[in-house]
């Protein structure tokens, strides 16, 4: 994906909320016990938000940062190498002792054929970590769905929708034919700050989850749509005395060991 297409990620916009982004994915780096030997692969990297603490928690690893995002990539520091090329399809050039994924996975359709594939990669005693976020159905992102279908419905049609990510059982069995595997999930109640005439979760939600949607509107559709929203969002989510939020948000996490 090239930087200068449209449709790619905006670091400045995803870094807007950066520490709450960060908390999950040390909540994941902490359960990875020790691995075999081999690099450490950031799947979906990003802007190297993690780069660090996975050099700091694997220092005499090599550390490899993996995005589709050009212009994620260029804000990207820390890695020994970074590589631009499709998460979905990627293969590792050599036995990854640590495949860690963060907030990226869920972007991709058939989990049930992706996630065995990642399992099988790793040599034994190499980790699959996984999080993503499990928030589909909350009203922050049913919203999403309800106004942009309500608004535009020649191009929005939920009909067939399913969320992204499965309930945990789903994962823990899935997973279970390859190792010792580890599921869980977790409900962040975020505090999100005033943001004068703007609401705090549309701001959150604008640089992810509102993306597929806003791709196919124009600037005055976007307006009315963000109007929309943020009415719903006013009444499912409203501001505190201070004028912030707060925003609880589902994650779910695995971490797999393979055998």
């Amino acid at each position: 994906m090239s930087s200068e297409k449209s449709n790619d990620w905006n670091p400045e916009t995803y870094a807007r909320f950066r520490g709450l982004r960060l908390r999950p994915a040390l909540d994941l780096l902490m359960q990875i016990g020790t691995p075999c030997a081999g690099p450490v692969i950031d799947l979906g990297c990003g802007d190297g938000a993690v780069a660090a603490s996975l050099k700091a928690r694997f220092p005499k690893r090599e550390i490899v940062g993996i995005d589709s995002s050009a212009a994620m990539l260029a804000k990207a520091r820390g890695y020994d190498r970074m590589i631009e090329a499709d998460i979905a399809l990627w293969t590792p050039e050599a036995l990854p002792a640590v495949i860690y994924s963060n907030a990226a996975l869920h972007w991709l359709p058939d989990h049930a054929s992706l996630m065995p594939r990642l399992a099988g990669l790793l040599p034994e005693n190499g980790a699959l970590a996984v999080q993503m976020p499990r928030q589909q159905q909350a009203p922050s992102h049913a919203a999403l769905r309800e106004v942009s279908a309500a608004l535009f419905p020649d191009r929005f049609d939920y009909s067939g929708w399913q969320p992204q990510v499965a309930e945990p059982e789903v994962y823990a069995r899935m997973l279970a034919p390859f190792g010792e595997v580890s599921v869980w999930q977790s409900e962040y109640l975020q505090r999100l700050p005033a943001a004068g005439g703007a609401h705090p979760v549309r701001l959150f939600t604008e640089s992810t989850a509102m993306r597929p949607i806003t791709e196919k509107l124009d600037a005055s559709e976007t307006a009315r749509f963000i109007a929309a929203y943020e009415e719903v969002l006013a009444s499912d989510y409203p501001a505190e005395a201070d004028g912030s939020v707060l925003f609880p948000f589902r994650r779910l996490f695995f971490v797999l060991t393979r055998h």
